[in-house]
């Protein structure tokens, strides 16, 4: 079998690479961080499907490799730049920001996840992030990655984002997804489809059901 460090290189030179992710930084940072410690043990070797990997015991789902570095690359995070990830699961786009050089916060609700997400970043060759389960409203960040899918706009993440920040997000489900890019000017924010993507679904962040009689 090949080893752990084979296998991440081949992930970006045949999924990273040929999904148009070329930034550096993201590249490098791909390279770097051992995906495998973010699944549980048992489930190592899967570490660097091209797929997203669900996380047992958890509502949460790592995304595809792909997926995430492309999202990351869009944000066109810098060194130093406060960065969050929301819905992360054990966190392996926070640790990937945090190795580009952000100052990185996991943001994630679902205790089971954080949970291994505290095991994750313990690990040797894992960058420091900080690892919340809530935030105070008035913390704000310069770049803010969703990583999973959202069938309505992640409303309350909106108001993390600085001036001038921006927040990258999969919007809707299966085939309609679309990752799209918000930037905060003043008060408000815009927001632009960038590529097709599929991420896991965040169950806080379906639509409301509407019953017509």
């Amino acid at each position: 079998m090949s080893s752990f460090a084979e296998l991440r290189r081949m992930m970006v030179d045949c999924q990273l690479r040929t999904y148009d992710v070329t930034d550096r930084a993201v590249l490098a940072a791909a390279d770097t961080v051992p995906r495998e410690v973010f699944v549980p043990g048992e489930l190592s070797h899967l570490a660097y499907l091209d797929r997203q990997e669900p996380l047992p015991g958890t509502s949460r789902a790592l995304p595809a490799p792909m997926v995430t570095a492309r999202m990351i690359q869009v944000l066109d995070l810098q060194p130093g730049e406060e960065a969050l990830e929301y819905g992360g699961g054990s966190g392996y786009g926070a640790a990937l920001m945090a190795e580009m050089g952000a100052r990185t916060t996991l943001l994630e609700p679902d205790e089971a996840a954080l949970a291994l997400a505290r095991t994750a970043f313990a690990r040797p060759g894992v960058a420091a992030a900080e690892l919340v389960a809530s935030l105070p409203k008035e913390r704000r960040f310069d770049a803010v990655l969703v990583s999973g899918s959202c069938e309505a706009p992640p409303e309350p993440l909106f108001h993390h984002v600085r001036e001038g920040g921006r927040l990258i997000v999969v919007e809707g489900v299966g085939r309609s997804a679309r990752v799209v890019l918000y930037r905060k000017v003043g008060e408000s924010l815009s927001g632009r489809p960038v590529f097709d993507a599929a991420a896991p679904a965040l169950r806080e962040f379906r639509k409301a059901e509407v019953f017509a009689l």
